[in-house]
């Protein structure tokens, strides 16, 4: 490894750590509109999301440009290809967490109402595996990342009751309909969260042991 190529390093693990750095405060402000009702919070949030959209841009293209010059093999390869995958993964939680607090409004309208799924623990487990997706990276941590993998089935578990507890709610209450496929919208938005912070943690798997986990629980052979 050449002394530019370790410079280029460190400046595209600086900017993808900046990107998660961004999105995980993003995602706490919609977890947080949802929770405290705050529809400032959620425009801070659509605020956000263009900056980011942006700076998701500028990584790619660094990475590109690190590929073009110089040429990378091996573990070198694997990491600048894990910081292309992790940089659309974050990109795509932040979209998520836009369309998240884009039902604020409704939430807020029927507040009094109540949830019939377990929306709180939900959006801790969510954000808890970002946030360790993330740690994963910082630390080149295979083991933590694994726990990431595998705390995606209890938050698929969540939504499916969620999905179960809502069609049963809507039947009982049709007048409060709107309220219910809000409900719903969030729990699959942060179901989709999920997905991409396991996708980052299977990513970071690859860059350190060189393993490509997909579709093996997140656990390499």
């Amino acid at each position: 490894m050449t002394k530019h190529f370790i410079a280029q390093t460190k400046v595209l693990k600086k900017m993808i750590l900046h990107l998660t750095a961004m999105v995980e405060d993003n995602l706490r402000n919609a977890v947080q509109s949802v929770t405290k009702g705050d529809p400032e919070l959620a425009a801070k949030v659509v605020a956000t999301e263009e900056k980011i959209d942006q700076y998701e841009v500028e990584v790619e293209e660094e990475c590109l440009k690190t590929l073009a010059l110089h040429q990378p093999v091996a573990i070198d390869l694997r990491f600048v290809v894990a910081v292309l995958k992790i940089n659309n993964d974050l990109e795509r939680i932040s979209d998520l967490a836009t369309n998240i607090v884009q039902r604020t409004g409704n939430l807020i309208k029927y507040r009094s109402v109540g949830v019939p799924f377990d929306l709180d623990g939900m959006l801790v487990k969510t954000t808890a595996m970002v946030k360790s997706s993330a740690d994963a990276l910082v630390a080149s941590d295979s083991v933590l990342a694994i726990k990431v993998c595998e705390a995606d089935d209890e938050v698929d578990r969540i939504h499916q009751d969620a999905f179960d507890k809502v069609q049963k709610e809507i039947c009982a209450c049709p007048d409060l309909v709107d309220y219910y496929v809000s409900l719903l919208s969030v729990s699959r938005n942060l179901e989709r969260i999920a997905d991409h912070a396991t996708n980052i943690a299977e990513d970071v798997i690859y860059m350190v042991e060189g393993e490509i986990v997909r579709h093996s629980g997140g656990k390499p052979d």
